[in-house]
């Protein structure tokens, strides 16, 4: 004699996985998108801006509260006290910079930048 299982149990578990996938979903979306956008802007430095890999510190996709929802920190090795953010989004684009603080105590200005990209 054949048993054919417990049909209520394969559907818990069934829905038990939806569950898990529909909950997963958001975080997913949110990493990929950072490392997207990190490539993006990793690629146009080296690309665009002839740096080289040796010259970047740091190239991290970050999620934020504010719109556009995602941006990109980069650091650079010479000037690890300063945040340069970028938008990846339609066109790559140096938005902002922000000091850290060892470089609010050390007076670094804008005029002292030396990665800083003028806006027209």
């Amino acid at each position: 004699m054949k048993t054919t299982g417990n049909p209520m149990k394969k559907i818990k578990i069934a829905l038990l996985v939806l569950l898990v996938l529909v909950l997963l979903s958001p975080f997913v979306y949110v990493q990929a998108n950072k490392m997207i956008y990190a490539k993006k802007v990793n690629a146009y430095l080296l690309e665009e801006e002839h740096y080289t890999q040796d010259e970047i510190q740091s190239v991290q996709g970050i999620w934020g509260v504010k719109l556009p929802p995602f941006y990109v920190v980069v650091v650079f090795k010479d000037e690890p006290e300063v945040e340069y953010i970028y938008f990846a989004h339609d066109t790559i684009m140096q938005f902002e910079y922000r000091l850290t603080p060892e470089g609010k105590d050390r007076g670094i200005t804008r005029s002292m930048l030396k990665h800083v990209i003028p806006r027209d």
